[in-house]
C-alpha cells in the first residue's frame, strides 16, 4: 500500500484518490461527531474513544513501524498539543450546544483558515472560481449561525457561548489540518506517521475522562461506554487517516474543504438519529456549505 500511495503522488490518479478519501472522511467524521455528542457525556465518550485508539495503535507504533527521528518528534509533539485543544474545544461546545448547531460551524470555519495556512506553508494558490466556492461556503456557515441564533430552542441559554467555542475550534481544525499535512509529507512512509499520530494524540483524554468519571455521582456503566469508544476509534482511524492521506496526495486546502461536505451528513444524522429538529431552511444552509466545497474542488 505504501508503494502505491507514493507512486500516485502528484498524479491525476492521486487527485482522484484524494477526492475519494476526503469524501469518505466527511461521512465518517459526521458519524464520529454524532457519536461524541450522543448518549453519554461528550468528555467521557471522547476519553473512551481515545482509550481504544491508544490501545489499538500502540503495538503498531511501537513494534511494526519505524520510530520517529529528529524533527518528526517535534511534529508529533505539536500534533499532541493542537489536537488536545481541539478535543477540549469540541467537548466544551458539545456541552453547550446541539450537534446540528455546533458541528457545521466548527467544520465550516476551519477550511477558510486552512486555505490561508496551505498558501503560507505549501504555496497553494486558489483560482477565482475556487474563491467563489469559499465565499459560498462561508455564506452558508454564517447564515446558519445567524439562523440558529434567531430560531433554535435547544440549549438556548448556552447557544452564544457554544457558537463562539465552535468558531474557535474551527480555527484549531485549520491548524491541525495544515500541521498534520506537514507531518505526513515530511515522513517517508505516510503510514508510519499515521501510526504514531494516533498513538501520541490519544494519550491525554483517557486520564481526563477517568478523573471526570470518578467524580461523577451518576457515573455511567463502563461497559457500554467502552463499547462506544471502540466504535468511535474505528471511525476515527478511517476519518482522520483518510484526510491525512488526502493531504499527502493532493492540495491541503482542497482536501480540507471537500471534507466539509460532512455538514450535510451531520444534518441527516442529527435529524434521523439524534432527533434534533433541522428544518428546510437549516438544511438548505448546510447544503450551501457543501455546494461551496464542491465548487472549490472542481474549480481548480
Amino acid at each position: 500500500m505504501t508503494e502505491y500511495i507514493l507512486s500516485i503522488e502528484g498524479t491525476e490518479a492521486g487527485t482522484r484518490i484524494a477526492m475519494f478519501l476526503a469524501l469518505m472522511s466527511a461521512i465518517l467524521h459526521a458519524a464520529f461527531g454524532a457519536l461524541q455528542k450522543g448518549r453519554h457525556d461528550p468528555w467521557l465518550t471522547r476519553a473512551s474513544i481515545d482509550t481504544s485508539i491508544f490501545v489499538l495503535s500502540a503495538p503498531v507504533a511501537l513494534f511494526l513501524v519505524p520510530w520517529p527521528e529528529g524533527a518528526q518528534w517535534g511534529v508529533l509533539a505539536g500534533a499532541l498539543c493542537i489536537h488536545f485543544f481541539y478535543k477540549l474545544g469540541m467537548a466544551l461546545a458539545y456541552e453547550r450546544g446541539a450537534y446540528t448547531v455546533v458541528y457545521p460551524v466548527v467544520r465550516g470555519t476551519g477550511p477558510l483558515f486552512t486555505v490561508i495556512g496551505a498558501y503560507l506553508l505549501f504555496g497553494e494558490v486558489f483560482t477565482l472560481v475556487q474563491w467563489l466556492g469559499v465565499l459560498i461556503l462561508l455564506a452558508g456557515i454564517f447564515g446558519l449561525a445567524l439562523y440558529n441564533l434567531a430560531k433554535i430552542d435547544v440549549d438556548r441559554d448556552t447557544l452564544v457561548p457554544a457558537l463562539w467555542l465552535a468558531v474557535g475550534t474551527g480555527l484549531l481544525v485549520a491548524l491541525y489540518t495544515t500541521w498534520d499535512a506537514l507531518g505526513v509529507r515530511m515522513t517517508p512512509d505516510p503510514f508510519t506517521f499515521l501510526a504514531w499520530f494516533f498513538f501520541v494524540t490519544a494519550i491525554d483524554f483517557p486520564l481526563i475522562g477517568y478523573l471526570r468519571w470518578r467524580r461523577d455521582p451518576d457515573r455511567p456503566a463502563p461497559g457500554p461506554l467502552l463499547a462506544r469508544g471502540l466504535v468511535g476509534a474505528l471511525i476515527a482511524f478511517g476519518s482522520f487517516g483518510c484526510v491525512i492521506l488526502a493531504t499527502r496526495l493532493d492540495k491541503v486546502g482542497e482536501a480540507a474543504i471537500l471534507r466539509e461536505t460532512s455538514t450535510v451528513f451531520a444534518a441527516i444524522i442529527g435529524w434521523v438519529i439524534l432527533k434534533e429538529a433541522v428544518g428546510p431552511r437549516r438544511m438548505a444552509l448546510m447544503a450551501l456549505i457543501a455546494l461551496g466545497a464542491v465548487v472549490v474542488e472542481f474549480g481548480g
